[in-house]
């Protein structure tokens, strides 16, 4: 069993583009990339709009940061984030961001940071326009963000069929490449290493949105690979393999 992520990491919210609903969802996910040394909500806090969030301040530990609209029809909240960002970037005693918006005015904080040598994980709705998904290392739709208790049947009915995964021709070009970069001469690859190709291409890239839980089980789904679970060595986990099938 391996030990506590140690990578540490920064997650700021702008609380006026981001719904309280997700922030359960939002640091469990964050907990699989490292552990967050500052958590802050970025918002009016006097202001009736953020009600929601108020009580996930407090159950998850997460500094408000009052920041008031001075002037109309400019994101005074945005500007905040951008000026705290670099001021924590340059203590230079993180190793990542988590930057939870669905507002393009962060593609170029997003590009700055990954300049600096940290990582940028970017969390938005679905409606995020896609120079801000680019700009990030890896991005999560917060419409994939579930709690355990709502993956149940509603979850399942939602996977998408082999059939229309096939049909997807994007995604299918997306997995196949993938699969035969990272093989070797007789066609196999490390799960791990497909998945690191395939988020470098797609920062996107997620197996929830076709309804699966893991990309292995996505490949499986479409019925085109074969998937092989081997253990290196007395002691160690298990690693997967993948492979195109021959006569697919």
């Amino acid at each position: 069993m391996t030990g506590e992520n140690t990578t540490r990491l920064a997650v700021l919210i702008d609380a006026d583009n981001a719904q309280p609903s997700i922030a359960d969802g939002l640091l469990a996910e964050v907990a699989k990339y490292g552990t967050a040394h500052v958590k802050r909500a970025y918002g009016d806090w006097t202001s009736s709009n953020l009600k929601g969030w108020k009580e996930q301040l407090l159950e998850q530990s997460i500094q408000p940061i009052q920041q008031f609209g001075y002037t109309t029809g400019k994101n005074s909240t945005d500007s905040a984030m951008i000026i705290d960002a670099m001021d924590l970037l340059y203590t230079g005693n993180l190793d990542g961001f988590v930057i939870v918006s669905s507002d393009s005015d962060f593609t170029r904080l997003a590009s700055r940071i990954r300049e600096s040598g940290l990582t940028v994980y970017g969390f938005g709705q679905r409606k995020t326009p896609s120079p801000f998904v680019a700009a990030c290392d890896i991005f999560i739709y917060t419409e994939n963000l579930t709690s355990t208790t709502e993956e149940s049947d509603t979850a399942k009915s939602h996977k998408t069929t082999a059939n229309q995964l096939k049909g997807d021709t994007k995604l299918m070009n997306l997995l196949r490449n993938a699969v035969h970069a990272a093989s070797d001469d007789s066609g196999w690859a490390t799960l791990s290493s497909v998945g690191s190709i395939i988020n470098k291409q797609r920062p996107d890239f997620d197996p929830r949105t076709y309804g699966y839980g893991k990309l292995g089980e996505l490949f499986a789904a479409t019925t085109l690979f074969d998937l092989e679970g081997r253990r290196p060595g007395e002691g160690k986990p298990e690693v997967t393999y993948i492979r195109r099938r021959p006569d697919r």
